[in-house]
């Protein structure tokens, strides 16, 4: 349990996909600039790494990796290099279903989101997020918690941004750091707050 614990903040805090790595920063930088939207498209996140990330685990292990497919009789081939394709592929299918469960129970956040749901598809930090977890060779279970961990952090990256803009615009920001200069400056002080957990020993 410690050490599923130990993944999770990991994923949410010292290596945030986002903020770490800087995986998913157009839609990061586009749709932070309203706190509810935000919301909406992070836990979109969440739910498409959530679910691909032990999805596309599978398809590495008894699919991809070299000697995956000994159960069908085939033990020498590698379908490793269609790493990249294969996994795009499932995680363009899982925000297909986001897309169609949000138009159908939420109109107005599917709206919002306009363009930038289906752009999930090739959002970085979700084929980032899987192909992690086929570097550094977790299981089942550890991919699924990375996977949740990692949305998790994005959408807390997201919505921290967004409250900070918000509240940027009572205040009075030179004219020449106005828009992204000053969003990339908050966005490395986020990253260095975020990092500050490294020191956590679970």
């Amino acid at each position: 349990m410690e050490h599923y614990l130990s993944l999770i903040t990991k994923a949410v805090f010292v290596e945030n996909i986002l903020l770490a790595y800087f995986l998913g920063m157009c839609s990061f930088l586009a749709i932070s600039k309203k706190v509810d939207t935000s919301i909406g498209l992070g836990f979109a996140v969440i739910f498409v790494l959530t679910i691909t990330a032990p999805t596309n685990w599978a398809m590495n292990k008894y699919f991809l990796q070299d000697g995956a497919l000994a159960w069908a009789g085939f033990p020498d081939v590698n379908l490793s290099f269609l790493n990249f394709i294969v996994f795009i592929s499932v995680i363009a299918a899982m925000v297909q279903l986001v897309e169609m469960i949000l138009d159908k129970f939420s109109p107005t956040l599917y709206q919002s989101l306009g363009i930038f749901l289906p752009l999930i598809a090739v959002n970085c930090s979700i084929l980032g997020g899987s192909l992690f977890l086929v570097e550094r060779e977790y299981t089942l279970l550890e991919s699924t918690v990375f996977g949740f961990g990692s949305g998790l952090g994005w959408l807390l990256a997201i919505v921290s941004m967004a409250s900070i803009r918000y509240r940027l615009r009572y205040s009075n920001v030179p004219s020449h750091l106005r828009g992204v200069g000053i969003t990339m400056l908050l966005t490395g002080l986020l990253s260095i707050a975020f990092m500050s957990f490294g020191g956590i020993q679970l």
